[in-house]
């Protein structure tokens, strides 16, 4: 089957969908501008920190508790190196679906918060987002839109103790608000699942697909490699993010185009 002929079925089965779920990945923040992973960006590909530590080390929620200077700095980085990213037309094409279909979630590992930033609303960030902080002693939380001018580990304002990004660090345990959210939204069942920019090694991102392939639901990848689930999905689309929700966009809205 041709691409062409492919997106066309793509298209149909999300014009015919009222409950999809968006699965997306680092792949989807690549086309912002965004790295993808070892480090959020090769940052730290196959070498040591200045420290001699594994990246998934200095990146722990042991060495936040137990060195958080050391952890916190490498979050800035990564931090910084993201900084001024925009939302790309991929991420403002599922929040308007989402806008025509309150049936559209989106389940995203991403931690830079450019789904919400879109204007999507239906969203587990499963990982959290570095533009929120919470204190690791207290309740006290606070959001961000950056880390200028922070002065690092930062203090909580309410009882001195050091405050966090609220994102799941290596080692952490995934937050169970999300995952129940997850769960009760395949429970109710869905129409579509549309894996996109990820490589679902992870079993809470490659599930919604095996899913539906035992319950006999569509599904569609999206993406230039193969992943864990490129065998599973019924349609595959090797374009990258921002290549094919344009061209989805386009064949169910040809009177309507987005501005790139």
């Amino acid at each position: 089957m041709s691409e062409a002929d492919t997106l066309d079925r793509v298209a149909r089965l999300i014009a015919d969908a009222s409950r999809i779920l968006f699965i997306t990945g680092a792949g989807m923040s690549a086309d912002s501008g965004l790295p993808t992973y070892r480090g959020i960006g090769g940052l730290y590909h196959e070498r040591l920190t200045d420290e001699g530590l594994m990246i998934e080390d200095a990146l722990s929620g042991r060495m936040m508790s137990r060195r958080p200077d050391i952890a916190w700095k490498y979050i800035a980085q990564i931090e910084a190196n993201c900084r001024g990213a925009q939302p790309n037309i991929a991420h403002r094409i599922i929040a308007a679906l989402e806008h025509e279909k309150p049936g559209v979630w989106v389940l995203t590992q991403n931690v830079d918060g450019l789904h919400s930033d879109a204007g999507s609303r239906h969203l587990i960030e499963i990982h959290g987002t570095v533009h929120h902080l919470r204190c690791t002693e207290c309740t006290h939380r606070r959001s961000v839109k950056d880390y200028a001018g922070l002065q690092l580990p930062p203090a909580c304002p309410k009882c001195g103790g050091v405050l966090r990004p609220d994102v799941v660090l290596f080692g952490e345990m995934l937050p169970e608000a999300g995952l129940h959210r997850l769960e009760t939204l395949i429970s109710h069942g869905l129409d579509l699942v549309v894996s996109i920019g990820t490589t679902s090694v992870f079993p809470y991102i490659s599930g919604p697909v095996w899913w539906a392939a035992r319950e006999g639901v569509p599904s569609v990848e999206i993406n230039p490699g193969e992943t864990e689930v490129s065998n599973v999905v019924t349609h595959r689309l090797k374009m990258r993010a921002a290549e094919a929700m344009p061209e989805l966009w386009r064949r169910l809205h040809p009177e309507r185009p987005l501005e790139d």
